[in-house]
């Protein structure tokens, strides 16, 4: 799914209002009914107040709306209108003039943040204060009124966009802390950073009949990847495979103390599908390894310890490096020697990538298309530390484009950053995968995808939410609080079956 930037997104209204063809007032009615389906559904108490906070721009017009629908399903709504400038959008003016004649929707004008009213302690609000056409940081009565909203113990639920965030770029004036927040269409890239989690709330992407050829047409370098993007890049397995149909993978890992991450590794590597796995691990390591994966075959360290060979690498479809292979100098030179040996690309994870941080000179050796999977501070100690989440996110896509390989920025929403440009947020995952060696398993799957014939950029998506949604399953049948990584290895099969046969 693309995600587009605020000025696509209103282009994409125009364009349905003139092709499908609809009036702009039918397609605001359309959208308030889509979240009012979905808040009757989440909020089926009739008899709790409802109060709707609404500007006068078009994000007003939808909250006039919904609370004429509210009425409509024998709820009790009042709609208090910020009319802090006298500017009104027509179609709020129209939503306005299709209220029940009899005031049966209570209709409160604010004309300043001093005159918000006193609202019981069990109200619901509904913020229609503003939405995607915010051209500049709310400041002055607006910015008095959000910080008064955000002091009060109240649930909020915000239509489309929390008013006062910015969907493309750091929110730097007030907003709404929404406890929820209902978007239309398709999530806003601000919905994926950390720094808006308290801002966005749990949020819902509702569908409201926008025109399917705008979105067609329309490129974007932002994407949101769910189950219909990861289902379509599921290669078919022949009748007639066999083990060496699905490639052999080779999987670096390991040093003693940190045996764990070789075992998570390699297992996942299996549960990706790759048809045969070597794992070179230092001799301290094999009874661990062929104890705990007896599938898996071992190559062994000329040192008890860590890793120091040299590692002929041609003969193996895909190579995974890094998952507990320490930071010793012997341990940087064979990585440097594999780097530059390799002509296929890799999975660098963990200290492969501690490594390569502290030798920026082996980048022109790292081949094209080879996938890195950083966490937050592995990032940081590549690239350097960037003040918002969205130069962060910048400089991901720049990187990724300026070093031509894969970048898996790992977090509640992983970013995977393309040589085309692309970057692409996943959808699966949950909190209860925040454990050690989570990392692991996933650098596994990505190795034993890309030694099953997958494209790089494709294991990368796949693997991903894979990953995540094998965390969804163990989270269902172990809670969050009690998953481990090794759970997550067993949760793979069932995510595969989600994937091939989601009947």
């Amino acid at each position: 799914m693309k995600i587009f930037n605020a000025d696509q997104i209103r282009a994409w209204d125009a364009f349905t209002i003139e092709h499908e063809p609809i009036s702009s007032v039918e397609l605001m009615n359309r959208a308030a009914l889509a979240f009012t389906s979905w808040l009757t559904e989440q909020y089926p108490d009739e008899t709790r107040p409802i109060i709707v906070l609404a500007g006068t721009g078009n994000n007003g017009g939808d909250g006039v709306a919904v609370a004429r629908l509210l009425y409509r399903r024998f709820y009790a709504p009042k709609v208090w209108v910020c009319d802090f400038s006298g500017r009104h959008s027509a179609d709020f003016d129209a939503q306005i003039e299709a209220l029940p004649a009899d005031q049966a929707v209570p209709l409160r004008w604010l004309k300043s943040a001093a005159d918000l009213p006193e609202f019981p302690p069990d109200a619901l609000f509904i913020d229609a204060l503003f939405g995607t056409g915010l051209n500049r940081p709310l400041e002055g009565e607006w910015a008095v009124l959000i910080q008064r909203l955000n002091a009060l113990p109240l649930e909020m639920v915000s239509i489309d966009l929390p008013s006062g965030l910015f969907c493309d770029e750091t929110t730097t004036g007030a907003c709404v802390e929404a406890d929820r927040t209902f978007t239309f269409q398709q999530p806003k890239r601000a919905f994926f950073f950390p720094e808006n989690a308290q801002r966005v709330g749990a949020w819902t992407i509702g569908e409201i009949g926008l025109h399917p050829e705008f979105a067609g047409q329309t490129p974007s370098d932002f994407y949101y990847l769910d189950a219909a993007e990861a289902r379509q890049l599921v290669l078919p397995r022949a009748k007639f495979s066999h083990k060496g149909s699905f490639g052999h993978a080779l999987l670096v890992a390991g040093s003693r103390g940190k045996m764990g991450a070789a075992v998570l590794a390699t297992r996942a590597v299996l549960r990706a599908g790759a048809g045969l796995l070597t794992v070179h691990v230092p001799a301290a390591g094999l009874d661990i390894l062929q104890t705990a994966v007896p599938e898996a075959m071992c190559s062994i360290d000329s040192h008890a310890e860590v890793w120091t060979d040299f590692v002929t690498i041609d003969t193996y479809t895909a190579v995974g490096v890094g998952p507990g292979i320490g930071a010793d100098s012997r341990t940087a030179e064979a990585l440097e020697n594999l780097i530059r040996s390799a002509r296929s690309p890799l999975v660098l994870d963990a200290d492969a990538l501690n490594l390569l941080a502290e030798h920026p000179e082996w980048w022109p050796e790292v081949p094209e298309n080879s996938i890195l999977t950083p966490h937050p501070k592995e990032f940081a100690r590549l690239f350097g530390t960037f003040s918002s989440d969205f130069e962060r996110n910048a400089a991901l896509r720049t990187k990724a484009i300026q070093h031509r390989v894969v970048i898996v920025l790992k977090g509640a929403h992983s970013a995977i950053a393309c040589p085309d440009g692309s970057v692409w947020f996943n959808s699966t995952g949950n909190p209860g995968m925040a454990t050690g060696g989570s990392g692991d398993v996933l650098t596994g799957l990505l190795t034993g995808l890309l030694a099953s014939g997958y494209l790089p950029a494709h294991a990368a998506r796949l693997g991903v939410f894979l990953h995540g949604l094998a965390g969804d399953c163990a989270a269902r049948h172990l809670s969050q609080p009690g998953m481990t990584a090794g759970d997550l290895c067993e949760a793979i099969p069932p995510a595969w079956k989600i994937l091939v046969d989601p009947s």
